[in-house]
């Protein structure tokens, strides 16, 4: 399957291909000089001779493996987003969303292994998933922070004893500008201002405005410093994209789901049937949607400093962020779930695929085309307050305390919640047929809109064809706040220095979620042309995706939006348009941690060869306490063959555990220079990454069967549980590298790496009955259905056991309702004669290990003194345990997620005003979930981008610029055991910025 790259050749981007015909961009490394005594690699907007060679003179001498990213000056940071400039380092890769960098993965650890920290102090992570679901994740959204007041980040990937650990893959330092890091006394002020033009958007504002400044006064004597800085960006965008729900893998025993019976007409075809045993999927769904997007990011810092003598430096700092995401999206899809399957041609993979899927209702009535309008509201929302002071006690002894309170809360930004989803149908389905070999599937509809009675039947789909189904309203809040006090401090001797500290620190993170269902018509089979006239746009879906061939594509569509749709069915349905159902998770986790480290720093020389040692300790002890306030269950509804609701009642109980676990933590940094300008890195460490909050979770949660058990025969109900007591994931780490000095600005070094992973978090899978819930599915009722569908010679299935059960409890003829009827009037509860239903609970514990290792190959040479340089890393990520598409689906398997080679390559120009860059960024294909659906397994396949920069300073005071991220417009897409299950694939542009910065 070939990947189809699309390039608008448009003037600025054959400016950009003359570029890089002509190797001329622009990049520098410098060294920001910070307290800690590590090896710093800068990557730095415009690099200036001098501070690259004195990067490279503190990298070749210092002990310890670290990795930056430097502006030369505020304002001036390599990209727009913080996460974007963090893939350019060796061994980093990013995720994305909305085409933008977001989440982190260092050498093949994901979000949840990787630890933030701001200005040296742990930061709390509020990531909330979207559409809807409970929130989990310890991960921190570099979205939300802008990098116009960023001075730096360093990025650790070997544990020190002096940092907080919590992370395996990376500890990512950010720090932010003070006072007394301006280059002149007195007051001093710059500002910038850009136009964004993203080439995605459909609705809103073609350009939207940035605005950002820093203004910092130091007085003369350096005693007192105060600085602001503030940024407003706003982002208009769309995405469109292509989806499926769920593949069902099974083994083939030479039928399939959903064959005709006698009275629906002749078989399946099946064309190049699997073999028997052979794994094969079938989909649940097609799905198209578009979606556009509004965002607002505010960010604003105030920071003051004051030093009244030389030995005391005092800070006060405070942080703000505020990101506001707000999405009106439409859906459109067929669903195969429930219908009879016509034709189904599969593909030659080991897995093997229908990549033509056609279904056809023959002599039943149309079915629905399901459509549907969302809506995200949205708040993530950041505040840090610190407090420093820096005592020098004595020419030997130096002290510092540290203190700071940050939070981070995602949270709804409407009344009818985070995220809501109103259903629409259109009954206008007589057969229909996905066809899956392209690289976009493409979604066929036989077209019907006269056999249900519908108000104008045209032969085109209109509003007259379309009913309201239920709205759902999704309710989703995680706030985490952290309270960090440490002491640190340094006693000098000759050649060696002792680093000490003690610290506490609280993290408590409470997650909360809940669903309002609310029931309105019928997915039009009872209600068509009920909405009011116009509420619906008309949209043809097959312009949307000019990067694929869409041939065949069933193009009629409908966009439209939730809050003047959900606010006429609120009046028509009798309700009230907010997210106020009980809380079905309502979590709180919390962490209380002492910690105390020592190290031994000492240099000298080994038969004249200059070395640096540094070897520390880290004791930590952590107590964790885990409550949960849950709204019980009040039963599993049967609402039509294989559907079913859990709802809740008004109960609710508490649930508290407590555990604790300490840990020694050693690590030990050691480098050599073998012979002049050649330098040899040996670095131990044990680091740890505590679990993800659901799985210290107090309480089980609980999912709805897939079938009903008197048909199944066996448990299909699923449930999960947390467990409070689990341990962090361990890994003991070695690095190796070897770096060649070429001249002070060049370079070129390889580096080896090794992680001994223990302690992953497994599932184990207990059948079992939770909150004594019953099964409506095979109890007496069930049973005495059954018996009658035998004595009247009619065949069992899901469809036809819930219209006898329903039929028989409500006194209602069973052949006088259609199948659509008896969804839409009734619904079936469990009682006490029935069984208690049995569910697969997942219950996490630790008992699982894995051997991630790899190759990081950087270089970095400047063309003497023409202003040409080139930068390029390349870094492979192995690991033993990957996913088996052939293993059986029934089963869990452990599988590391998230590991990828990646490379980079970037040109840089620098020389008198101009500076100019382009960058290749490369990410190889990677798991990244194995369980996307149940036990199935989510890829995500290699992504190349392309960005680049050029500045030109028009005066010492003024300097102009223009961006561009993602200039190619390269695509995502995802697939399940083969390229041919996709799970999504999304339609992505270019964003291009053209601004100007001045300094006063």
């Amino acid at each position: 399957m070939t990947s189809k790259a699309k390039f608008n050749q448009s003037l600025l981007a054959k400016s950009i291909s003359i570029l890089l015909a002509t190797g001329s961009a622009s990049i520098a490394q410098a060294q920001d000089n910070g307290a800690n005594n590590d090896s710093v690699e800068i990557i730095q907007v415009s690099g200036l001779r001098s501070s690259l060679q004195e990067s490279l003179g503190v990298k070749r001498d210092s002990s310890g493996i670290v990795d930056a990213i430097s502006a030369e000056d505020i304002g001036k940071f390599p990209d727009s987003n913080l996460a974007e400039s963090l893939q350019r380092i060796t061994g980093i890769s990013i995720s994305r969303n909305n085409g933008e960098g977001n989440l982190i993965t260092a050498r093949g650890f994901g979000q949840d292994f990787n630890q933030v920290l701001l200005n040296n102090r742990v930061m709390p992570g509020s990531v909330l998933p979207s559409g809807g679901g409970t929130p989990n994740s310890r991960a921190f959204d570099f979205s939300d922070l802008a990098s116009e007041s960023v001075r730096a980040v360093d990025v650790y990937k070997t544990g020190k004893a002096r940092i907080a650990p919590g992370w395996i893959g990376s500890a990512i330092n950010i720090k932010t500008f003070k006072p007394f890091n301006a280059r002149e006394d007195g007051l001093s002020a710059t500002a910038s201002v850009k136009a964004l033009s993203d080439t995605t958007n459909r609705t809103g504002d073609d350009v939207t405005p940035e605005f950002a400044t820093l203004v910092s006064y130091v007085n003369e004597d350096r005693v007192f410093g105060i600085s602001l800085s503030a940024s407003l960006q706003e982002r208009d965008s769309s995405a469109v994209g292509a989806f499926v729900n769920e593949w069902r893998v099974n083994p083939f025993d030479g039928t399939v789901p959903q064959s005709p019976d006698a009275d629906n007409g002749p078989a399946v075809v099946l064309n190049n049937a699997p073999a028997i045993g052979q794994l094969f999927a079938i989909p649940s769904d097609l799905r198209y949607y578009v979606a556009d997007r509004k965002r607002t990011r505010t960010n604003a810092q105030v920071t003051a400093q004051f030093a009244p003598n030389d030995d005391i430096e005092i800070t006060l700092d405070y942080t703000y962020a505020k990101q506001e995401l707000h999405e009106q999206r439409a859906e459109q899809s067929i669903w195969m779930d429930d219908r009879f399957f016509a034709e189904l041609t599969f593909d030659d993979e080991a897995v093997k695929t229908p990549v033509i899927a056609r279904q056809e209702r023959r002599s039943l009535a149309p079915r629905d085309l399901g459509l549907a309008v969302q809506e995200l509201n949205q708040v993530n929302e950041n505040k840090s307050i610190g407090f420093n002071v820096d005592y020098n006690v004595n020419d030997d002894l130096s002290l510092e305390f540290d203190f700071h309170d940050s939070s981070a809360e995602g949270r709804p930004d409407a009344p009818y919640g985070s995220w809501a989803n109103l259903g629409l149908g259109a009954n206008v389905v007589r057969g229909q047929t996905a066809d899956f070999r392209g690289e976009f599937p493409i979604m066929m509809v036989d077209f019907d809109d006269a056999a249900r009675g519908n108000l104008n039947p045209n032969g085109t789909l209109d509003q007259d064809d379309v009913g309201t189904s239920i709205f759902d309203m999704n309710f989703n809040r995680q706030k985490t706040e952290v309270t960090q006090a440490q002491i640190n401090g340094t006693y000098a001797l000759d050649n060696t220095a002792i680093n000490f500290g003690i610290e506490s620190r609280s993290m408590e993170s409470t997650s909360q979620q809940s669903l309002t269902r609310q029931t309105l018509g019928n997915w039009g089979i009872e209600n068509p042309g009920e909405l009011p006239d116009g509420i619906l746009t008309p949209l043809n879906i097959q312009s949307l995706y000019d990067d694929y061939d869409t041939s065949g594509i069933f193009s009629q569509g409908f966009t439209g939006r939730v809050g003047e749709i959900g606010a006429w069915a609120a009046q028509q349905y009798g309700f009230d348009l907010l997210a106020n159902n009980p809380l079905a998770t309502n979590r709180t986790i919390e962490e209380d941690v002492f910690g105390v480290y020592f190290e031994v720093d000492h240099s000298g020389e080994i038969s004249g060869m200059p070395f640096n040692f540094l070897t520390g300790l880290r004791y930590e002890k952590t107590d964790v306490t885990a409550i949960a306030n849950i709204n019980l269950p009040s039963g599993v509804a049967w609402e039509g063959n294989n559907d079913f609701n859990v709802r809740f009642g008004t109960d609710t109980q508490d649930f508290s555990l407590d555990s604790d676990y300490d840990y020694l933590l050693p690590s030990l940094d050691f480098d050599i220079e073998l012979k002049e300008n050649l330098m040899a890195r040996f670095s131990y460490s044990k680091t740890i990454a505590r679990a993800t909050y659901n799985n210290l979770s107090a309480a089980s949660s609980v999912s709805t069967p897939s079938s009903p058990t008197l048909i199944s025969g066996d448990a299909t109900a699923t449930a999960s549980s947390g467990n409070p007591a689990l341990l962090p994931v361990e890994s003991d780490n070695v690095d190796l590298s070897l770096e060649y000095y070429l001249d002070d600005a060049s370079y070129v070094s390889i580096g080896y790496y090794d992680k001994r992973v223990k302690n992953f978090i497994g599932s184990q899978q207990v059948e079992e009955n939770v909150y004594g819930l019953r099964d409506a599915t095979a109890g007496p009722r069930a049973l005495a259905a059954e018996a009658e569908l035998n004595r009247l010679g009619i065949a069992v299935s899901d469809t036809t056991l819930f219209n006898m059960v329903a039929a028989m409890e409500n006194n209602v003829d069973y052949f006088s309702l259609t199948d659509e009827q008896f969804e839409a009037r009734f619904d079936v509860l469990p009682n006490a004669d029935d069984p208690e239903l049995i569910f697969i609970n997942a219950k996490p514990q630790n008992n699982q290990g894995a051997h991630i290792y790899g190759f990081e190959l950087a270089s970095q040479y400047f063309f003497a003194d023409t202003g040409f340089g080139v930068q390029a890393n390349y870094t492979t990520v192995n690991g033993d345990i990957g996913f088996d598409i052939t293993a059986d689906p029934s089963k869990t398997q452990f599988a590391l997620v998230g590991l990828s080679d990646t490379a980079n390559l970037v040109l840089m120009y620098e020389k008198d005003a101009i500076q100019a860059r382009i960058a290749y960024n490369w990410r190889d294909k990677f798991l990244a979930n194995a369980t996307q659906y149940v036990n199935e397994p989510g890829f995500v396949e290699s992504l190349s981008q392309i960005d680049f920069s050029v500045s030109y300073d028009v005066n010492e005071d003024l300097t102009v610029f223009v961006e561009g991220i993602n200039i190619t417009e390269e695509n995502s897409r995802s697939h399940g055991r083969t390229e041919a299950q996709i799970w999504r694939l999304e339609q992505l542009g270019a964003r291009y910025t053209l601004g100007a910065r001045y300094t006063f």
